[in-house]
């Protein structure tokens, strides 16, 4: 249906509106030139079933239907929905910003018709009064409204739209931009920047800035106004770029200095503006992503952290090794990213205590884990590695050693068969029921058991 043929013509609602308010709708109407009567004339073109409609009006709705008037039949959703497309957002921003209507515009943001872009706009001029966003009848009503109109299957989980951290799981699972950064400019949640007291908002703007989908604009104002646990969080996302980097360092916290230096992304600028601590240095040894020119800074200061890095490339743990210290040696073996090749290269080290860190490597080959069986020394060491072949498991099972037995109790590893025999030893039974495969394993057959 198109509103422009409507212009000039009457239309007959019985009942009452159910999206506008009835002054809203019939300044809608009259918006749009529309004529709206409430008794039937040769003028009516439109029939509208709305809402509430008394028996009298349903009667009379159903006669007219009856007789086969010359005019259509549409109930009011319909109606509604088409004239909520054709609002005029800009004329309707400026007369609310000049009434400065609450009422109104209230009405139009739990307003179900309205699409998304309107609704955010709108958002942003509603007034909280200092209030918290459930604290009155009338926040209530538009928190409400925010969480089910984003909530994605809201009607899953229909109560959640009058839970306080509503808004938190909101924001938690929204890729919405234009979402998260209206909700963080939002008077409760800007207030509690400054006091800090709410634990429930506090959860809210964690839950933005670990978003991945939040812009950059929004995380430097955060960075400008929120407190030094929301930078550490900043901190230590991976896509923090370099000008955040720099904010985040002009704050002088120590404990976002030290988040930062957990980043693997760090620029070469930053990097050298923590470089004075040795603490912090130290950690972007472990944790920074090395190019070479990083690798030398490094590797000449704290060679025994690069060797822990993740990212290190083959080269550089091969330049590790030659450089034939036991320390850092026994660190690179325990790195769960090393080459195939490096591995081999340290086993011919022939030191027991390199080779039982490296038995318990992930990244250790099985056919060097099949070798490392033969020597009872090394059970322990492959009872923790959830790389062991599953046949080694099973026989170690049968260990006397009860560190041996704790050990395959929490290995993900250890076949389920295993898992049930080894529960039933008292001393092994918790570490059995924390251990996340037997956990999935449960749930999936649907079995319950109390921790």
């Amino acid at each position: 249906m198109n509103l422009s043929e409507l212009q000039n013509k009457t239309v007959l609602l019985f009942g009452q509106s159910r999206a506008f308010s009835a002054d809203e709708f019939s300044s809608q109407m009259k918006y749009h030139k529309i004529n709206l009567t409430k008794e039937y004339s040769e003028d009516v073109v439109l029939v509208v079933d709305g809402k509430m409609m008394t028996p009298y009006e349903q009667n009379a709705s159903d006669k007219l239907y009856e007789e086969k008037i010359d005019a259509k039949f549409m109930a009011i959703d319909a109606l509604e929905k088409e004239l909520a497309k054709h609002i005029d957002a800009d004329t309707l921003m400026m007369s609310l910003k000049l009434s400065h209507d609450k009422d109104r515009l209230k009405d139009f943001l739990t307003n179900s018709m309205i699409d998304d872009e309107l609704f955010l706009r709108l958002l942003k001029m509603y007034k909280w009064n200092g209030d918290n966003f459930f604290d009155t009848d009338d926040n209530r009503d538009v928190s409400a409204a925010l969480i089910v109109r984003f909530y994605q299957n809201i009607e899953r989980n229909h109560n959640v739209q009058y839970a306080a951290l509503g808004i938190m799981h909101l924001v938690t699972q929204t890729k919405n931009e234009k979402l998260l950064e209206a909700v963080s400019y939002l008077e409760p949640i800007q207030q509690t920047m400054n006091l800090g007291v709410n634990e429930a908002n506090n959860k809210i703007i964690s839950a933005i800035v670990t978003n991945y989908a939040t812009d950059r604009n929004v995380l430097n104002m955060f960075i400008k106004n929120a407190n030094s646990y929301t930078r550490t969080l900043i901190a230590m996302r991976e896509d923090c770029d370099e000008e955040m980097q720099m904010n985040l360092v002009k704050t002088e916290d120590e404990d976002v200095l030290k988040a930062l230096s957990y980043n693997s992304n760090l620029s070469k600028h930053v990097v050298k503006k923590l470089l004075f601590n040795e603490g912090l240095a130290k950690n972007m040894a472990r944790n920074l992503r090395h190019d070479d020119v990083l690798f030398e800074i490094f590797f000449k200061n704290y060679p025994n952290e690069v060797a822990k890095n993740e990212f290190i490339s083959v080269e550089m743990q091969k330049k590790l090794i030659a450089y034939h210290a036991k320390d850092v040696m026994l660190a690179l073996a325990t790195n769960e990213n090393l080459d195939k090749k490096v591995v081999l290269d340290l086993l011919k080290e022939e030191s027991e205590e390199l080779n039982l860190a490296l038995y318990e490597n992930s990244a250790t080959p099985q056919e060097s884990l099949e070798e490392a069986y033969d020597d009872e020394l090394n059970h322990l060491a492959l009872a923790n590695n959830e790389n062991t072949p599953k046949h080694i498991l099973e026989s170690l099972a049968q260990s006397g050693e009860i560190k041996v037995l704790k050990s395959l109790a929490k290995n993900i590893s250890t076949p389920v068969e295993v898992l049930y025999q080894l529960q039933l030893d008292s001393r092994l039974e918790r570490a059995v029921k924390e251990n996340p495969n037997f956990g999935k394993h449960i749930m999936s057959e649907n079995i319950g058991w109390e921790i």
